[in-house]
This record gives C-alpha cells, sequence and structure tokens, in this order.
C-alpha cells in the first residue's frame, strides 16, 4: 500500500516544487548580486538620502528658543516642497536636511531683527520618504522611511510573510542615477549571517514572492487524506 501511494505523489512533488525567474529579462532592468544594490543619490530621489531630505507634504515642527510665538510651530510643506514662517517668508525646504532647513531660518531671522535666533527644526511626519512592500506579505503598502531601515525591517513593517510567503524569492527593485537595479535576497541566508541585512531606501520597492510548493501542498493536502483513505479501504 504504502509503494503505491508514494508512486502516486512523486510527479505532484516534481511539478510542485518547479519554479522559474525572469528577473533580468527587461534590458532595462540590471541585476545585481545580492547586497550590492547600489545607493540611490538625491537626482533619483523626490526627496531623499541619507541623511534625510525633506519632500513635499512632510511635517514640520519648528521652535525658535525663548520666542513663544516661534515656537513649537508645526508646519508642512506644500506640494512643491516650500514652507511659509513667520518673520521668515517663504523657505525652500524640499531637497534639504532639517540641519540646512534650520540654518537658513537662523539668517532670515537675524536678519529681522532676532539676536542670536536658536532654531531647531524636526520631522513629525512623513509622506515623502516610502518604501513600498508588496507580494506575499500580511499588509501589503507604503512605509515611512526615517533614518535607516533595512530589508527585515521593512518586512516587519508590513507585518512579516503571509501564508505563502518564500522567504527565498525577495526582490528588491532600486533606481540609481537613472539605471533601474533590481536584486534577489534570501531572508533565510540574511538571520544566518551569511550576509549583511541590506540598506532599503525610499521610493524602493520590496516584493516577497510566493511559495508554489506550500501552495501546492496546502492544496493537494486535503485531496491526499482522502485518496488515501480511499486506497485503505479497498485495500
Amino acid at each position: 500500500m504504502s509503494k503505491k501511494i508514494a508512486l502516486l505523489f512523486v510527479p505532484l512533488v516534481l511539478v510542485g516544487c518547479a519554479q522559474t525567474s525572469g528577473l533580468g529579462q527587461n534590458p532595462g532592468i540590471q541585476v545585481s548580486d545580492a547586497g550590492a544594490l547600489p545607493p540611490p543619490d538625491r537626482s533619483d530621489l523626490v526627496s531623499a538620502d541619507r541623511p534625510y531630505l525633506i519632500g513635499p507634504f512632510d511635517k514640520l515642527t519648528i521652535d525658535v528658543f525663548g520666542i513663544d510665538e516661534l515656537s513649537k510651530k508645526e508646519v508642512q510643506t506644500d506640494a512643491s516642497g516650500r514652507i511659509s514662517f513667520p518673520l521668515a517668508g517663504v523657505v525652500e525646504a524640499a531637497g534639504k536636511t532639517p540641519a540646512e532647513v534650520e540654518a537658513i531660518l537662523k539668517d532670515r531671522l537675524r536678519n529681522r531683527f532676532v539676536r542670536d535666533p536658536q532654531v531647531s527644526v524636526n520631522l513629525k511626519e512623513t509622506v515623502s520618504q516610502v518604501v513600498t512592500v508588496d507580494g506575499e506579505v500580511k499588509e501589503p503598502g507604503l512605509y515611512p522611511v526615517i533614518g535607516r531601515m533595512t530589508l527585515e525591517r521593512a518586512i516587519a513593517r508590513a507585518k512579516g510573510l503571509a501564508e505563502f510567503g518564500n522567504s527565498k524569492n525577495v526582490v528588491v527593485f532600486r533606481t540609481s542615477k537613472g539605471q533601474r537595479y533590481v536584486a534577489l535576497y534570501n531572508l533565510e541566508a540574511i538571520r544566518r549571517g551569511s550576509y549583511e541585512d541590506p540598506e532599503i531606501f525610499a521610493n524602493d520597492l520590496v516584493v516577497v514572492g510566493d511559495s508554489q510548493a506550500r501552495r501546492f501542498f496546502k492544496n493537494i493536502l486535503p485531496f491526499a487524506a482522502t485518496l488515501t483513505y480511499v486506497l485503505v479501504q479497498k485495500l
């Protein structure tokens, strides 16, 4: 009986495990080794880099020490990445770091009768610096990138792999200096320490692949149990 059942399953297992990869078929995309994706530069991003660059519709908190009217001000950049601040006027904030905006505000306030202004600019909320996590994750979507984010952290933001997520088939798409790149990562290898958890940047697209074998076996197991029962009854 066991030999008969085993023979029935052999071809099914081979079909369920067969997978193909289409990476690199687009001539406009360059395939990179795991961990070898080049970081984007400023020209590639709407408003992002390391350190963080302000972008359209980001929310900032601005404080001018010792001046209540200019403290704890929450401002939001417009569609062009500009902000308006009392006594300083309109400031082009897009593409600048919070520290660079601080310097601009200090200069303008100093020129408008504020003696030795102490200004701090902090990011409160970002909508311009996001990474897209898609595929077989529990909560696909856009997630903000503040500070350093890695591949594992990006997937954790999406609540981890879904039921049929393939940890050995995670693809990252990135644009660097106008060139489109793609790299395939193995989360299990990262967790074993085979190579470092790669850094993820704003505008990256992370796609978790589908485990065809896992999906296949989930679909086939009820049928297999029924088939086994039928064969047992006949023997």
